[in-house]
């Protein structure tokens, strides 16, 4: 039976992982109320914004000792370079799509996010894959077949979406920084860029920021919260629930995005977008009975190698010593 502490730290954890994926769905109602500012306008802002939102925690909390470590690492800068610029594309395709009335694509992206990460695993770290997972990575293509044609077109936003937030993903593991510096490091490399264009917009009389009201103003600087706040609740929930169980919350914004994208924004979903989507949540299932069940056997033999160690301490504590018979008799 786990301690109460610990129950009560992964109900904690549980909580912060639903707030975190929660506001991750539900952020495609923010982005529409930023208009007239354009999507790269409003990317620019996330990204000057985001900066200062965390650099105010960091000094709260006094975390600066990896500012150094990361200076002296031209390896970790070049990385945080990459992720910085691939989370670019990622954020900013992803505003543009919600405020041109693609949700529903943007959902499938990240419902598809896990296979592309999975295939990225097999190409680039040489894992290998269980039979489950094999299938799901093969019915995932043919879901992607099935939207090509349907659409006329291969799904690019959602494909652009879920490769571009596997590669951060697959850099952010080889960074291995925590979530408030990551974000910090990241958005230090976007902050001058996005100043500049925010600069130039204001030069040229195009600056949407500050031209329609306080209220507006406001908005367009809670992009910093709207962008930290999340990945503050996920870094509280990593560190206190299984890593299963993230897993699993994770499906939670894709299938709150998808849900306003047909209930709020009365996106079309055609017989073939509905037969594309149908394989996609196949090919979860299969990834999530594969990594439930991999999990519940690995907890089985870590409880048996347990008490097969116990049982081993115990039966060397319960046994006499003997004399050494290399000793020779006074």
């Amino acid at each position: 039976m786990k301690p109460v502490q610990t129950v009560n730290e992964e109900r904690a954890g549980l909580l912060y992982g639903i707030g975190a994926y929660g506001m991750w769905g539900l952020v495609p109602l923010f982005w529409p109320l930023l208009r007239p500012a354009g999507a790269v306008e409003i990317l620019a802002h996330r990204m000057v914004w985001s900066l200062a939102f965390v650099g105010l925690a960091l000094l709260a909390v006094r975390r600066w000792d990896w500012v150094g470590d990361l200076v002296r690492s031209p390896r970790k800068l070049g990385l945080i370079t990459i992720a910085a610029a691939v989370i670019t594309v990622n954020w900013g395709l992803y505003i543009w799509s919600v405020n041109t009335g693609h949700v529903v694509e943007a959902s499938l992206g990240y419902f598809i996010n896990p296979l592309v990460t999975i295939a990225l695993g097999v190409l680039v770290l040489q894992e290998r894959l269980r039979p489950a997972q094999w299938a799901a990575v093969g019915v995932g293509f043919a879901a992607v077949l099935v939207l090509a044609i349907g659409y006329g077109q291969l799904p690019w936003i959602s494909l652009t979406l879920a490769f571009s937030f596997a590669v951060y993903g697959l850099v952010k593991k080889k960074v291995n920084l925590g979530g408030l510096e990551s974000l910090a490091a990241e958005t230090a490399v976007q902050f001058l860029p996005a100043l500049g264009y925010l600069i130039w917009l204001g030069t040229r009389g195009d600056l949407a920021f500050g031209s329609h009201g306080a209220g507006h103003t406001a908005l367009l600087a809670a992009t910093g919260i709207v962008t930290a706040v999340p990945l503050v609740c996920f870094g509280a929930a990593a560190i206190r629930v299984p890593l299963s169980t993230l897993g699993l919350l994770q499906y939670l914004a894709p299938t709150f995005q998808f849900l306003l994208g047909i209930l709020y924004f009365h996106e079309e979903m055609p017989p073939e977008r509905w037969a594309g989507f149908s394989l996609v949540w196949l090919a979860l299932i299969l990834l999530t009975w594969d990594a439930l069940r991999t999990a519940r056997r690995s907890r089985a033999a870590m409880e048996a190698a347990r008490r097969e160690a116990s049982a081993l301490a115990e039966t060397t504590k319960a046994t006499p010593a003997t004399e050494d018979p290399t000793r020779t008799a006074l």
